[in-house]
């Protein structure tokens, strides 16, 4: 089993000023369609990009998270800065990941060219931003969990292969 930390970025969620939904909904998803993750560790944070990298080092380096999602942050605002955070974090990128998410979101809404969001490896650790909306983070984490699983399989030498047999 692998274990999840979930970060949501938001200046009012971490100000107590607005009901978090996206972070239970990555937990409720994890929950409800697979059996390979738990989630450790949960937290909000301002939209500041120094607050999100040092909280996704502190999950990778000194936790030992498995996979960290995050929520929010990843759109056009001023204040939308995750996925500089990621990859300010980040050893090596994960374009496939987040080209996924682009490609089933567009099947929805053509709004979803406007994802700034950024995936990637620190470590052991699988780094993903997924956007704030959890009608949007229900439509793209749900089906990628399964090769989100292989991807972090092969990253800790559980597994070699990424053929299929």
């Amino acid at each position: 089993m692998y274990s999840v930390g979930i970060i949501t970025s938001s200046d009012k969620g971490s100000a107590g000023l607005r009901e978090d939904k996206g972070g239970p909904a990555i937990r409720s998803i994890i929950e409800k369609f697979s059996d390979d993750f738990k989630t450790e560790k949960y937290i909000i944070v301002p939209d500041e990009k120094d607050t999100l990298a040092e909280s996704m080092i502190q999950m990778a380096d000194v936790d030992g998270i498995d996979l960290i999602v995050t929520t929010g942050g990843t759109g056009f605002s001023k204040r939308d800065v995750t996925p500089e955070a990621t990859l300010s974090v980040i050893e090596r990128r994960t374009p496939g990941i987040p080209e996924a998410m682009r490609s089933i979101s567009m099947k929805i809404t053509l709004r979803a060219m406007l994802s700034r969001a950024e995936a990637g490896i620190r470590g052991n650790t699988l780094i993903i931003n997924l956007p704030g909306s959890p009608k949007a983070i229900e439509e793209v984490l749900a089906p990628l969990l399964p090769s989100i699983k292989h991807g972090i399989d092969i990253l800790q030498g559980r597994d070699a292969e990424c053929a299929r047999p």
